[in-house]
Order: structure tokens, then C-alpha cells, then sequence
């Protein structure tokens, strides 16, 4: 149970919440194992199949407090909200920034500014964790073309030259990741992004763990109100979520890319695990897909202090404290949407 930015996250999958006068109550095993009253809350956020009682739905329908229900994974089930509530004018506003060219780039830039930032320190952290086994030099020149492209990114001011510079930066930040791969090597090998699909072994797992940063990131923008089909980096485009797209891309390295060197370099995963078909895509086995699932669960528990907020939070969390900074930027409410500036 975590309390941010007044809404209230329940994150043990075996909890049922109820009313009690004003406040909801948290039960596990029918024994009461936290309680929080409802007039400190905007939203309440629960992970899992439990469920609530219908007199709290009820309660926070009257009082327009967003009750969302997501599954273990993340994955967005149901909002309750009341006859009344914020959602269509957040969205309305959030349709209104979309078709502002120079309100849509001053957020993509800050998306990617955070994308790239997070790519500079990763290269940065990997070159002084391991100065014997890597390229310092090339890794530190890398970093250095990053951080030259924050600096453009900054003055950009055309969404065609802001997408030049995304790509650039990331060409570069991946031309060191098959460095940063210290063991299996003579079988993870990675010569540069492909998907659809993915024909290695490092494409398959990265195709897989960009698949759930997306959902979580869909799932995150339903429960705070906005639309993760309209986006203002990445365009509109019938089926696409196009918005938790945008989102993704400052958490891709931070969330996806260490994650995935960590399962090859701490052999979670080893090539044996993977099939490659007829028309050279290389899937997982299930085996292998278990033990993904299985370490990316024990990821998102792990606990990091927010950049923004200065308040520890799981990093499960990290996609839900960004939507609902980026809902408080289109509300007014801040004065920028802040990146999450990993380090």
C-alpha cells in the first residue's frame, strides 16, 4: 500500500478493499491491515482480482474519486467513476495540446530529453561498474555525443528535426549495447535492432520486454484519465497508442534495456531457451518466457527514489507516477511535464 500524489496504490494482489464511515479500509485475510480516509484521496488504484466492496464504489462515485482496478500484471481492467468527473476535460485538454504543434513538441522534447538522458547514464554507470572489462573510452565518447544531443534536443524546435535527433541518439546508444553484454557472448549477440520480428535471441527478449513497458504505460494513463491513443511525439495512427508510446520511450533503457542485460549476464536466460521457425524469427520457449515473467515481477518490486517527487517507490510504479504528473501538466497544475531523470 503506497500513498503518492493523493492517490492511493494497493499493490498486494490478496487485498479486498471496503468502506468504513469515511475512510476505505484495507483487508487481507478479513483482517484490517491499513485504513486511509477518503477525503485525503483523489484516486485509488488496485492491483489484482480481490476487488471492493460495492458501498466504496459507490462512496467514491458520489465523491469523484477515480477507483481503478488493473490486474497483477498492470494490465487496465475497469475504472469506476461517478456521473460527474475530470476525465473529459483532462482529455479534451489533452486533445486540445495534441493538435498544438508547438504545445505537443515542448512535451515530446521532454520525453526524449528524458530518453536520452537515461541512455548518457547507462553507458555512464556500465563504463564505471565494469572499467576492466569494457571500452571506457568508447563508452565515455558515446555518452558525450548524448549529452551534446540534450543540448540540441533543448533548442529543437521542429517535431521532424526533434525525431533526427531521437533516432541519432538512439543509432548510437545502441551500438553499445552488444559491449555491454559480459556474458554468453558467443551466443548473445546483438548487431543492431529488428523486430517484427525479432531475428535474435537479444531482439526476442528486448521485442518482449518493450511489449509489457507498453502496457504498463497504457495501463497507466487509463487509471489517471487520458487517452493512450493520442500522443504528441508519436502520430496518431488507428490501433496504435500512440501516448504510451511517448511515455515509453524515457523508461526503454531504464526498465527494458538493463533489465534485459542483467537475465543474459546473470544467465537467467541462455540461448537454449529460445526457437527460431522457418522464417528465421527467433520466440521464446515457455520455460524461457516463465522465467522472464518471473524476474520482470521481482523487477518492479524493487524499490528507487523518484527523481521528481524525492519519495521512494517501487519501479512498478515508476509509469503511474509519470501519468499522473503528465495529467497534472495538461490540468494546469505544473508548469512542465517532468522527464524521469534516471542516475
Amino acid at each position: 500500500m503506497k500513498r503518492l500524489l493523493n492517490t492511493l496504490y494497493v499493490t498486494s494482489h490478496n487485498r479486498y478493499l471496503s468502506l468504513d464511515g469515511e475512510n476505505v479500509v484495507i483487508l487481507e485475510k478479513e483482517q484490517e491491515v491499513g485504513r486511509v480516509p477518503l477525503h485525503n484521496l483523489e484516486a485509488i488504484v488496485t492491483f489484482g482480482y480481490t476487488g471492493a466492496s460495492p458501498a466504496l464504489m459507490g462512496a467514491c462515485a458520489q465523491r469523484g474519486i477515480g477507483l481503478t482496478f488493473l490486474s497483477g500484471n498492470g494490465r487496465f481492467i475497469a475504472r469506476v467513476t461517478g456521473e460527474v468527473y475530470g476525465n473529459v476535460t483532462l482529455r479534451k485538454e489533452q486533445y486540445r495540446t495534441s493538435e498544438n504543434n508547438s504545445e505537443s513538441l515542448r512535451i515530446a522534447k521532454n520525453f526524449i530529453a528524458g530518453k536520452v538522458y537515461n541512455s548518457k547514464w547507462i553507458l555512464e554507470r556500465m563504463a564505471r561498474d565494469y572499467p576492466l572489462r569494457l571500452d571506457a573510452e568508447k563508452l565515455k565518447s558515446k555518452s558525450d555525443f548524448l549529452s551534446n544531443t540534450l543540448h540540441s534536443i533543448k533548442e529543437c524546435e521542429d517535431a521532424a528535426a526533434l525525431r533526427g535527433l531521437e533516432g541519432e541518439a538512439a543509432a548510437v546508444y545502441f551500438s553499445c549495447l552488444d559491449d555491454m553484454i559480459l556474458q554468453q557472448k558467443e551466443t548473445f549477440i546483438f548487431r543492431g535492432r529488428n523486430r517484427r520480428p525479432p531475428t535474435d535471441e537479444v531482439n526476442a527478449l528486448l521485442s518482449f520486454a518493450y511489449t509489457l513497458l507498453a502496457s504498463m504505460c497504457a495501463s497507466a494513463l487509463e487509471t489517471v484519465g487520458l487517452d493512450p491513443y493520442v500522443g504528441f511525439f508519436h502520430t496518431d495512427r488507428p490501433g496504435r497508442k500512440s501516448l504510451a508510446l511517448d511515455m515509453m520511450e524515457e523508461l526503454r533503457g531504464v526498465m527494458g534495456d538493463r533489465f534485459i542485460l542483467t537475465l543474459i549476464n546473470r544467465k537467467e536466460v541462455s540461448a537454449k531457451g529460445f526457437l527460431r521457425k522457418e522464417n528465421g524469427a527467433v520466440i521464446m520457449e515457455d520455460e524461457t518466457r516463465k522465467a522472464f515473467l518471473s524476474a520482470w515481477q521481482r523487477k518492479k518490486q524493487e524499490m528507487i527514489k523518484h527523481p521528481f517527487l524525492g519519495e521512494k517507490v517501487e519501479w512498478g510504479m515508476v509509469p503511474y507516477v509519470q501519468a499522473m504528473l503528465l495529467a497534472r501538466f495538461l490540468r494546469g497544475d505544473l508548469d512542465g511535464y517532468p522527464p524521469f531523470f534516471w542516475k
